[in-house]
């Protein structure tokens, strides 16, 4: 493609301009900039545009024709800049937007999209006690309600708020009950530590206090779930990155109460060393879990999500794994999170 279709393109179509497998970057100015993101797990140097023409510089990247991918320009002085022919922006979870891109074969899933005609449940908003058991007096628990008057098992969601308004975990819950996909699941989504999160989700025993002698109780007053002394293991665990570490340590430490776990980019190797999930997982189980994991293909999680998969599986839970082309970002998680909700909870036959 010649460099004058190349820029109409990006001014018609957007950047990066896609074609089959490949993404082209497009920049129009008298500097370069450079561009970081998931395809290189924003890490390491930017990559700089190469400039093909006076003032215009591109950058072409090839990628699996599924992937989703976010990213940012930088300047020479290592400064974000907006990509003037891109309007698509994104929250990063630090303050800022990156701009993001749907290879030809990828789009947001439409679960997620509150749909006509669909029961819908309903949130509701409460504060509980930490009892010494997480950073501050109190902390804001989101419950959801399916529209069903049947118990129902429970799935705690570790960072709460973010699976509430960036995954839009209630509305994608009610969809795919109306579809008849999952058994009708109530929902704990509870809020983190703030700066204290690392700590709390790193395989803390007071974290799991909490959910048992706190959060569980809540549940059980406000929601109609199903009793898990006499259904052991009914309730499940759902969390990303660090929030997935969390949640499989807390099946592997209490089974009989949370058998189903959901981890999402699960940080279980991190600062260079395996953490003690390992060990659990290598132990044999007082009660097989069901588990499973998803990690996106451009994340560095991805060999530590690999490597526990088989120890899982020869301890004798029954665990499953999904590689996906993506990053470690809450739409690459929404996109994914429904898969391992319907693995877990396919209606009974």
């Amino acid at each position: 493609m010649d460099t004058h279709t190349l820029e109409q393109r990006a001014r018609a179509e957007g950047t990066p301009v896609i074609t089959g497998e490949t993404a082209t970057f497009v920049w129009r100015g008298r500097k370069p900039v450079s561009v970081m993101g998931d395809f290189q797990e924003w890490s390491g140097k930017p990559v700089p545009l190469k400039e093909v023409a006076p003032g215009l510089w591109i950058h072409t990247l090839k990628l699996p024709r599924d992937t989703y991918v976010e990213y940012a320009f930088q300047d020479a002085k290592g400064r974000r800049v907006r990509d003037p022919l891109n309007e698509r922006l994104v929250p990063n979870g630090f303050g800022d937007f990156n701009h993001f891109f749907h290879m030809p074969e990828s789009q947001p899933t439409p679960l997620a999209r509150a749909q006509r005609g669909v029961p819908r449940g309903t949130v509701t908003r409460h504060l509980v006690e930490t009892r010494e058991l997480g950073v501050g007096r109190q902390r804001a628990v989101h419950l959801y309600a399916p529209p069903t008057s049947k118990p129902c098992p429970l799935v705690v969601v570790f960072d709460g708020p973010d699976y509430l308004r960036r995954v839009k975990l209630p509305t994608l819950v009610d969809n795919l009950i109306a579809q008849g996909r999952i058994r009708p699941l109530a929902l704990a989504m509870v809020a983190n530590g703030g700066a204290a999160r690392t700590v709390e989700y790193s395989c803390s025993e007071a974290t799991l206090a909490f959910l048992r002698h706190q959060v569980l109780p809540l549940a059980h007053q406000e929601l109609n779930l199903v009793d898990e002394t006499r259904e052991p293991g009914a309730h499940a665990v759902l969390g990303a990155s660090l929030g997935g570490l969390i949640a499989l340590y807390t099946g592997l430490r209490a089974p009989e109460v949370f058998g189903h776990v959901l981890s999402q980019s699960g940080a279980f190797s991190i600062w260079n060393h395996d953490l003690v999930v390992f060990d659990l997982a290598r132990a044999a189980p007082s009660r097989p879990l069901q588990v499973w994991m998803d990690c996106g293909h451009f994340e560095g999680l991805v060999e530590g999500n690999q490597r526990i998969l088989p120890i899982l599986q020869a301890s004798g839970h029954r665990a499953q794994y999904r590689e996906y082309h993506g990053g470690h970002n809450y739409p690459a998680w929404r996109d994914n999170v429904w898969r391992g909700l319907e693995w877990l909870f396919a209606p009974r036959r």
